[in-house]
């Protein structure tokens, strides 16, 4: 702490304070061993308005990923500290340690708007190159080309607009030019997109929850990767329901234990999901149950042709869906399918089909009268049914 507190004042990140706010300091250990400093904010985060500026959504960006086959990964030294603290608010900075009482000049870490602010920052920098074999996801940064001279000229590109902005990366963790690549949570390849390793060994040894706050944590961990889990809505749907109500209590029981390891195992036995080809056909599977939807996008490739899934996506059903009938209720899950993956299925080469199991729905653009539902749900153009 105190070696930390002293090589800050040298480089002008804190200095000596007189402020009447205090907040505690700590250090929080990384996976990586790494032991970045951390202040409680808590206090100031709940009189702080917040800055409504989104984050990437990493999903989306690693489906543009078709054709690449060389990957470079970027991580930004001290990122935060690269912005100031607006002059005249230092004093709500403050922070003590057993040597004396300081105040951050610069960002520190535990700022509620930080990610967003700094979020901000990056985005204006590399505002030309988002989509273009660029993602920055606040101090990551990602680049992927499909050949490797224009790998070499984006990475150079990119390092060249680091260094006009003063940005500067650790080098112990960067890697360039690699055929797979680690990238927040995801292993990325030519081939496609899977869970890192160790989050499936994460989710294998996971305990069984016994408090609310284990449930909504191993949730919030599932949530993130459900794209690999085909109908995750429905098989994660009990385990969801101990939620409802907000308890403060949790009322496990063997049904929730049966659905707890079902769905360690579906993780754990997780496809790699293929980059989308807008060159090919795709094709839009979907079912609906009583308790929930789902559907899942895929394409004929390889040699000899072979479907294979490029993404799920499934949805737990509200009380009022489930009052739905079964047409309608398959037809939800198609209305969900073609606004999750609009963006690939509109910009396709190919028209798309969609197969379901209700053969009814076949008829439905051809109906002379709609109830209200379907006539909202009709929006959509018409597609190939079978």
């Amino acid at each position: 702490m105190e070696t930390y507190v002293s090589e800050s004042l040298e480089q002008g990140y804190i200095r000596p304070s007189t402020s009447p706010a205090s907040s505690s300091f700590f250090f929080v250990k990384k996976m990586d061993g790494g032991l970045p400093p951390c202040i409680d904010y808590r206090g100031i985060n709940q009189i702080t308005v917040r800055y409504s500026y989104p984050l990437p959504l990493i999903a989306s960006a690693i489906k543009s990923m078709h054709g690449a086959h060389f990957f470079t990964k970027l991580d930004l030294r001290s990122a935060y500290n690269l912005v100031r603290i607006r002059e005249g608010d230092e004093w709500k900075m403050a922070f003590s340690t057993t040597s004396g009482h300081y105040e951050y000049l610069v960002m520190p870490y535990g700022l509620m708007n930080g990610p967003s602010v700094f979020q901000a920052f990056v985005d204006k920098i590399f505002r030309d190159l988002h989509g273009l074999g660029v993602v920055v996801y606040i101090d990551d940064i990602l680049i992927y080309s499909a050949t490797r001279a224009e790998h070499v000229s984006l990475v150079r590109k990119v390092l060249g607009r680091l260094l006009e902005h003063d940005l500067y990366v650790k080098a112990e963790k960067c890697l360039f030019f690699q055929q797979s690549i680690s990238f927040l949570g995801y292993r990325i390849s030519k081939s496609g997109v899977e869970m890192e390793n160790d989050r499936i060994s994460a989710v294998r040894n996971w305990p069984t929850p016994t408090t609310v706050k284990e449930v909504q944590r191993f949730l919030g961990f599932a949530n993130y990767y459900q794209r690999f889990i085909r109908g995750f809505g429905q098989v994660a749907a009990l385990i969801t329901s101990l939620l409802k109500g907000e308890p403060v209590r949790l009322q496990w029981s063997a049904e929730a234990d049966r659905s707890f390891s079902h769905l360690k195992a579906l993780f754990t036995s997780a496809p790699v999901l293929p980059h989308p080809d807008p060159s090919l056909a795709f094709i839009v599977e979907v079912d609906a149950s009583e308790a929930g939807i789902g559907a899942m996008l895929s394409q004929l490739s390889g040699t000899p042709p072979k479907l294979r899934p490029c993404a799920f996506v499934s949805k737990k059903l509200s009380s009022a869906e489930r009052n739905y009938d079964v047409g309608d209720r398959e037809l939800l899950a198609v209305v969900k399918a073609l606004k999750a993956w609009r963006h690939w299925l509109e910009g396709a080469k190919h028209p798309f089909f969609i197969w379901t199991d209700h053969r009814n729905l076949e008829y439905i653009w051809a109906a002379r009268r709609l109830n209200p539902r379907q006539a909202r749900w009709a929006m959509f153009s018409p597609v190939l049914f079978s």
